[in-house]
Order: structure tokens, then C-alpha cells, then sequence
């Protein structure tokens, strides 16, 4: 009978739980003990899943209760920012404005019914706000970007400087003309390097001066940094060097507005600062201590700046989290003693909320002579935000609070997010807290053994200082692993130790002399603190380079796409919520890197051309790439070698007798200019190198010859006129940089690539043409080579269709004065003012953004 009750219970159970033929199925045994164990498990299983729901509800509420979902607001309104600008083609402003509108509305009508449908609403209604707020900061940027390089006479008033290591100095100029030839559509400013030993221009002053100037750099190769996209949220619309030393004009014009005298007094103060600094202590100490407190960086040396990098100190050159709470914090305590000092006063007024008043005018003045780079406003953010909670007696440091300076960030510039500095200043600064959280909460153990013998209490201060730098160091050196593989493509495998060493000579002597000396600077008394300072920067360098000669940094390939984010979501888990569901983060973590490790990822290109067209690279090994330069241009090729993970070069090989079988004096002579002629410009009186149809026939049979005698994987080049390589697959490339020898290589190569334009989109031989301006719409690209009978060659651009306000000077012709038609722009940018019509552009320089 008890058995048959059972049954009866359990047939019940199974019937509420599961379908009618599992029911019927169990229903209809005849000898029940046989069938019973069965149902159980499914009982059991049902159980499990019930007790693992309510679990699950029960950390969600947890969460909920203790405000941790406010922490993630600023990640989804990250994430619109960062989907809105990785979009190819983002919907309409008006829509998003609308859309935004209905979510939130959403969100807010079935609050006391629905909380999931409430939540899902509310975190659509962040992202969207994320998306609108980085289309309106794009809109409202509207920086005017030069379309392609000329050399023109620029005249400009400089809004900032910076000294370089070897005496050259960068300006910021904020153009007012240019001549000779006149831009049709000037950018606004433009970031120029002097080179001289003449006096530098001061701030405010006019400088003119002939410079070649060309739009920023797009990225080095598909999927890596454009640096475009900086530069037009920067302002900067060109960057270039002047051609000899630039003329200073005088004073600029007077009338400007009450922002920009505001801004000129405080990059004045800067420039005043910096300059002090560097003529006190001098050298790479004096250029690192300048790096710490104003935040200018180019004038220590390549050396230095290598050692810092390859021993995981060049975070300490960012005035970041570090630099701030150490300022600060030296401010709050010493003015916190000083006051304490006083009895009446200390019992009369709240001391410690007068040092964190004193200590957030510090931290904002320190924002203002920094430059206010975002790694600063960050930083300042939160650090102001610590300070007004101690006002207002909260806790100070806290995840909220850095969710708030995030808000902010985000709120303000949009595009911050898609930088290393602030995902790597955020990550850094989250996961150190929820790691000291996670150490305060840990179960205490009774005390054990007490040193009493003289200075046993300085030497545990010390070991806990120690511990505490232990600690510091690995939490923010694993936080920000991820993003240094995937930005930089490499990580110090020193850091620890670097930092162990370094930092107590940071925290303790270089920063306390550095605010010393910048309180006594209005007095004529800071040489004293910072000859101090310099000394402990001394021993940091000494520190950089030792740890540095250890080995070279570990390098890492290009991750696959989905690397960065995902693995961007499991740090996020673990550092920004409580309960055991943060252990899903770790997990999640977890396999991305065993994904990454163990999943064979896409094989390399076999063939690399920059967005210039002037330098093609050749996959040849693991570790060798091979190039049509002996010395390729460093800015590009060091981003190919940290992305292919391509230490070694393999530069191109002279045209001669033993390649070619050819008498040498049959070539043509090199179409380049002398070494010492000026870059191509607009003038009209130089002309192109005439060719008879001799000259090009010869070189047609000498690119032949370099093809058939030459190695497989190694450029052969004839001058600087043209190269051919030949491939393990049977296809062949010829680059060319006169492009009277287009039509001869579009006859021997399978890919011809040129730094010029030509009168032609494409060859008639079939060959696949890259010219100067294909390369300018698509930016740099990739090739994976297939059945060379069939022509199968898969094309991966920088950029395909999707141009952005970025990357929108692309599709500018200035023949025209117009931007050509594009489908995904759709009438998106602005007509430029027409300007009168100028001389026309020299025939070898056509690709010149002049008249």
C-alpha cells in the first residue's frame, strides 16, 4: 500500500512537471519499483533546477537590495556609445531621440507590475541614451579633416606647445591662412614639428611657415587604431612638419572669446611649469617629471620611454587614478596634521572636511595645469567625487562612486570609451576595489604571535606598505591584461617587480617633493624639492632599465574581434557585482582565454599595403615579414610587427646583373627626386621624368626577369622606381612609385600597387590595381590569396562603404570642392565654402588637397 502511494505522489509530481507521453509513460508500468527510480531522478531534477531558479532570484534580489545594478549604468550606456560608433550607418538622430523616449517611458509605466520588463527596459532605454549622446558629441565636434597631404605656407596662431627630446618643438596651430597653394578647405588646427635651433614661438604668438601636411593616419591595418578618429575629437584636422625653420609673426589677434583667453592663461601656466621643471632638473628625469605633473611626455628620450614600457612603468608618465589620489591625498593628510596642530581650531571646526575641501582645490588645480587629458578628468572625477562624500560624511571610496565619474565621462565626451586610457584606467580602478573589498571582508583570524622588540612596529608598517604595493600591482596589472593584449598587443613580464620597486619611491619621495615644489613654485623656492624629486625619478629610470634588460615584452598576435568584448563583459561580472553570481565573470573570463589559447585563430594575410600605398609587406614565417622598404617608416611597420607578431625584417634586394641576367645601365634612372630636394608640392614648374616607350618597354622585360630569377617571399627593386616579388603560390606583386611604370606592371604581377594616381582604375591584363586614390577610400588593406588561375583574393579595407564624420574627408575631391557621392553618407556632411580658384596642381603631386 505504500509503495502504491507513492506511486500515486509521484505520477502527480511528474504529471504537474513534465509532458503527458513522459506521464502516460510512467503511468502505465504495470511492476512499479522497476519504474520509480526513473521518475525520482526526474523529480530530483526538477528540484535541483527550482532550487537553482530561487538561488538565482535570490542573488539578483541581493544585488538589487545592496544598489549594485547602479553600477552597471554607465556600462550600458557605454555600449551605446561603443555600437553607435561602430556602426557602419547609424539611424537618424530624430529616431534615436525617439526611441530613447518610448524605452524610458516604458521603463517607468509598469514598474510596480512587471520588474523584469521594467529592468529590460530601463537597460534598453541606457544603451540608446549611450548611441544618442555619441551622435550628438559627433555632431557637435564637426572637425574639418584634410583630405590628403600637400605642402602649402601656413599661417596660424599657436595655441600649445610641447619641447621633443631632441630639441624640435610641436605646436598646435590654429590656422587663420595658407597660401601657395590656397586650401579650398582648410582644417581648423593642425598639429605641426619645428625643427631648429632658433627660439620656439610662444603661446598666442603668429608662426607661418611652409609644412607638408596630411590627415591623420587611418589604422596601420585592418581592426587597429585609427587614429583619425582621435584626432577629429581632439580638433586636430592635420598633422605635418615644417619645411626649415617657421617665422614668428607677433602677437595673434586680440579679439577672442573669454573660453579661449581663459585657455591660452592656462597652457601658458603649463608651458611656464613644464619649462621650470626642465631647467632645474634636466634630462630624462627633468622630461619625466614634467610627464607626472603637467602631463607632456615628448621630450624624454626614446630610450627612457622604451625602458618605461618594457618594465611596466608607463603608467607612471600618465597623469592617471595614481598621480591624483597621491596628490590629493598628500594635500588632505598634510593639511589634516597641519590644522590638527591648532587645538581650538580642531575642536571648533571639522578639520577633515576643511583638508578635503583644500585637498579637491588642489586635485582640480593639478586637472588644470595637466592639459585635462581624459586619463586626468577621470581621474579627477573620481577623486573629486571621494572628496565630496567625506564632505558629506559617505564612504569615499566605493564602486558607486566610480560609476558616477564614469557617468560623467560618458555624459561629456562619448568617444572616451573607445580609448585604452579610460577602459584601462576604469578596469584598473574598479577591480582595486572589489579586490580591497573582497580582502576587508574575508573572515579574520585570531592574532597571532606580536613582535616587541624595537622597531618591530616600523618594520610591520613597512611589510604591510609592501603588501599593499604587492597587491596594487597584481590586481591592476591582471585588470588591464586584456586590454593592453588587445590595444597593444603586448604585456611587461616584469611589471610586478618594476612596480615593487618603484612605486614606494613614487608614493613616498617623488610625489610629496612634487607637491612641495609646486606650492613653493610662486615663491622662487621649489628648486630645492624639485632636485628631490629628480633624484627619486633618477632611481626609477635606473629601476626601468634594469628590469627592462631582463627580456622583451611578450608579444601577441591580433585577437579576433569578439576577444575585447566578451572578455570586457567577464571582468565586469566579477568586479561590479557581490553575490556568487559574480562568479559567472570569472567563468566567462576564463573561456575567452582558453578560446583565444586553444582555437586556432584566422591565418595571417599574405600580403600587407598601407593606406600611402608606399610600403607592402609580405607574410613570410611565424615571425618574418618581408617589405619593398630597406628602412620602412617606423610609426606604420612597428603596429605591422605587434599585430602579425613579426619580429623579424626582410628588406628588398638591388636590381643587378646576378638577379636579372641584365645589364644594370639598361634601366631607367630613378624617378625619385634627390635626397636632398624638397618634398613633391604644388609648384607648377616641375615636371614629371619624360619616358620614351623604349625606357618603359625596357623595364617591362626587367620586372619580368626579377620575377622569374629572383628568390620566392623577397622583393627585387630597381631604385626607387619599382619592386616585384614573387609568392609560394605563383602570384606575383609589383609596387610602383612613378606611375609612367603602372601599365608595364599590370603586364608581369598579379597585384600592382601604386603610390601615385593614374589615368586608369584598373588593368586590362586583369591584374588587381591598388592606386593612390583607391588606398585613400579604403585605407590600409589586407589580401588572403587563393587559386591564382581562378583569381581568388579575398580584400579586407580599413574601410568599405561605412565613412563616418572621421573618416567622411575620404570621399573629398578638391577639383570639385565637393565630396563624391556614397550611398551610406546620404547627403550626412556639410557643404564647404567654395574658395576662388588657384593654380593648378603639379602633375606629380596631383593627390595635394590644393588649387
Amino acid at each position: 500500500m505504500t509503495v502504491v502511494a507513492d506511486r500515486e505522489v509521484v505520477l502527480t509530481e511528474v504529471a504537474d512537471t513534465f509532458p503527458a507521453p513522459v506521464t502516460a509513460l510512467v503511468a502505465t508500468q504495470e511492476t512499479v519499483p522497476r519504474r520509480l527510480p526513473t521518475a525520482g531522478i526526474l523529480v530530483r531534477i526538477r528540484e535541483r533546477l527550482q532550487r537553482a531558479a530561487e538561488g538565482f532570484d535570490g542573488a539578483l534580489r541581493r544585488e538589487h537590495d545592496h544598489g549594485h545594478f547602479f553600477h552597471f549604468v554607465p556600462v550600458f550606456l557605454g555600449a551605446g556609445a561603443v555600437f553607435w560608433f561602430c556602426l557602419g550607418r547609424p539611424p537618424p538622430t530624430a529616431a534615436l531621440a525617439v526611441l530613447c523616449c518610448v524605452a524610458t517611458c516604458a521603463g517607468l509605466l509598469p514598474a510596480g507590475r512587471n520588474h523584469t520588463g521594467c529592468r529590460l527596459a530601463s537597460v534598453a532605454a541606457l544603451v540608446l541614451a549611450g548611441t544618442l549622446l555619441a551622435d550628438l558629441e559627433a555632431r557637435r565636434r564637426a572637425t574639418t579633416m584634410l583630405d590628403s597631404g600637400v605642402t602649402t605656407v601656413v599661417t596660424g596662431v599657436v595655441e600649445r606647445r610641447e619641447a621633443g627630446a631632441s630639441g624640435e618643438w610641436r605646436y598646435v596651430v590654429r590656422l587663420t591662412s595658407t597660401a601657395e597653394p590656397r586650401l579650398r578647405r582648410p582644417p581648423e588646427r593642425v598639429s605641426l614639428l619645428a625643427r631648429g635651433k632658433g627660439p620656439p614661438a610662444m603661446l598666442g604668438e603668429m608662426l607661418t611657415g611652409r609644412a607638408r601636411l596630411s590627415p591623420p593616419s587611418g589604422p596601420a591595418l585592418p581592426g587597429l587604431n585609427d587614429f583619425s578618429f582621435s584626432s577629429y575629437f581632439d580638433g586636430i584636422g592635420a598633422v605635418g612638419f615644417f619645411l626649415g625653420a617657421p617665422r614668428g609673426l607677433g602677437s595673434g589677434p586680440g579679439e577672442e572669446s573669454v573660453w579661449s583667453a581663459t585657455e591660452r592663461t592656462l597652457f601658458s601656466v603649463r608651458d611656464a611649469i613644464s619649462t621650470r621643471i626642465r631647467s632645474v632638473i634636466g634630462g630624462d628625469p627633468g622630461a619625466f617629471a614634467a610627464s607626472i605633473i603637467t602631463g607632456e611626455r615628448r621630450s624624454m628620450s626614446r630610450d627612457a620611454t622604451e625602458a618605461l614600457r618594457l618594465s611596466g612603468l608607463a603608467h607612471i608618465t600618465a597623469i592617471s587614478g595614481l598621480n591624483m589620489a597621491l596628490a590629493s591625498g598628500i594635500f588632505f593628510v598634510g593639511l589634516r596634521m597641519a590644522l590638527s596642530l591648532l587645538p581650538g581650531l580642531a575642536q571648533a571646526f571639522p578639520i577633515k572636511k576643511i583638508a578635503a575641501a583644500g585637498a579637491l582645490f588642489a586635485a582640480f588645480a593639478y586637472l588644470l595645469i595637466s592639459g585635462y587629458q581624459v586619463s586626468a578628468v577621470r581621474a579627477f572625477l573620481m577623486t573629486a567625487i571621494m572628496l565630496v562624500a567625506v564632505l558629506f560624511d559617505r564612504p569615499a571610496i566605493s564602486l558607486r562612486n566610480l560609476a558616477l565619474a564614469a557617468i560623467v565621462i560618458i555624459a561629456t565626451t562619448p568617444s572616451a570609451v573607445m580609448g585604452p586610457s579610460f577602459q584601462m584606467s576604469f578596469a584598473a580602478t574598479a577591480a582595486l576595489i572589489a579586490g580591497y573589498a573582497a580582502w576587508r571582508a574575508r573572515p579574520r583570524r585570531s592574532p597571532g604571535l606580536r613582535l616587541s622588540f624595537p622597531g618591530a612596529r616600523f618594520l610591520g608598517e613597512g611589510g604591510k606598505l609592501m603588501a599593499g604595493t604587492f597587491l596594487t600591482s597584481l590586481i591592476g596589472g591582471l585588470s588591464t591584461a586584456i586590454f593592453a593584449i588587445a590595444h597593444f598587443h603586448r604585456l611587461a613580464p616584469h611589471g610586478l617587480e618594476a612596480n615593487l620597486a618603484a612605486m614606494p619611491i613614487i608614493s613616498i619621495l617623488v610625489m610629496p617633493a612634487g607637491l612641495v615644489a609646486m606650492l613653493l613654485m610662486p615663491f622662487g623656492l621649489d628648486a630645492p624639492f624639485l632636485m628631490l624629486m629628480g633624484i627619486g625619478l633618477e632611481w626609477v629610470l635606473v629601476i626601468a632599465h634594469g628590469v627592462a634588460g631582463w627580456g622583451e615584452a611578450i608579444g601577441f598576435a591580433r585577437m579576433p574581434a569578439w576577444f575585447l568584448p566578451v572578455a570586457s563583459i567577464g571582468l565586469l561580472l566579477m568586479t561590479l557585482l557581490r553575490t556568487w553570481l559574480r562568479h559567472a565573470g570569472s567563468a566567462l573570463l576564463a573561456a575567452v582565454i582558453a578560446t583565444a589559447v586553444l582555437v586556432p585563430s584566422t591565418p595571417p594575410a599574405d600580403v600587407m599595403i598601407s593606406e600611402d600605398g608606399r610600403l607592402v609587406g609580405l607574410r613570410l614565417s611565424p615571425q618574418g615579414l618581408a617589405t619593398n622598404r630597406a628602412r620602412p617608416p617606423r610609426f606604420i611597420f612597428e603596429q605591422w610587427q605587434a599585430a602579425l607578431g613579426a619580429d623579424e625584417h626582410l628588406g628588398p634586394a638591388d636590381m643587378g646583373t646576378a638577379v636579372t641576367g641584365l645589364p644594370a645601365a639598361e634601366a631607367p634612372a630613378p624617378a625619385a627626386p634627390p635626397a636632398k630636394s624638397p618634398p613633391a608640392t604644388t609648384t607648377p614648374d616641375r615636371q614629371a621624368p619624360k619616358w620614351t616607350e623604349d625606357d618603359l618597354g625596357k623595364a617591362r622585360e626587367r620586372m619580368r626577369g626579377a620575377l622569374k630569377s629572383a628568390g620566392e617571399g623577397r622583393f627585387v627593386c630597381e631604385g626607387k622606381s619599382w619592386c616585384v616579388a614573387r609568392l609560394g603560390s605563383g602570384w606575383a606583386i609589383a609596387t610602383v612609385e612613378d606611375a609612367a611604370f603602372v601599365g608595364g606592371a599590370c603586364d608581369v604581377a598579379d597585384i600592382v600597387v601604386s603610390a601615385r594616381r593614374v589615368a586608369f582604375a584598373s588593368c586590362r591584363s586583369g591584374a588587381r590595381l591598388f592606386t593612390a586614390e583607391t588606398l585613400r577610400r579604403s585605407g590600409a588593406v589586407e589580401l588572403w590569396f587563393g587559386d591564382r588561375k581562378a583569381r581568388d583574393i579575398r580584400v579586407i579595407a580599413s574601410f568599405s562603404g561605412g565613412y563616418r564624420p572621421w573618416s567622411a574627408h575620404r570621399l573629398y575631391d578638391w577639383r570639385s570642392d565637393s565630396f563624391q557621392a556614397d550611398p551610406v553618407l546620404d547627403g550626412a556632411i556639410a557643404p564647404t565654402p567654395t574658395g576662388d580658384s588657384g593654380g593648378p596642381a603639379a602633375a606629380e603631386d596631383v593627390s595635394d588637397s590644393g588649387e
